[in-house]
């Protein structure tokens, strides 16, 4: 499973999910400046690389079970 190229895709798409919402919890900790200006984009960002994620999950459990 590690040499499927989906599944290191999925993975490094989990992984920007992470990056990004660990950015904004930071943000949002720290407050100040940051946090007004970059907030809301930033979660934007998250939900948006969370449904890309998704989506390759899903196409990667679909073409492993013969979809």
């Amino acid at each position: 499973m590690l040499s499927d190229p989906l599944f290191i895709l999925a993975g490094v798409a989990v992984l920007v999910v992470l990056v990004i919402l660990m950015t904004g919890i930071g943000g949002f900790a720290r407050g100040g400046e940051f946090n007004r200006k970059h907030a809301n984009r930033i979660m934007r960002y998250r939900i948006a690389a969370q449904f890309v994620a998704v989506l390759l999950i899903l196409l990667f459990v679909w073409l492993r079970r013969g979809g």
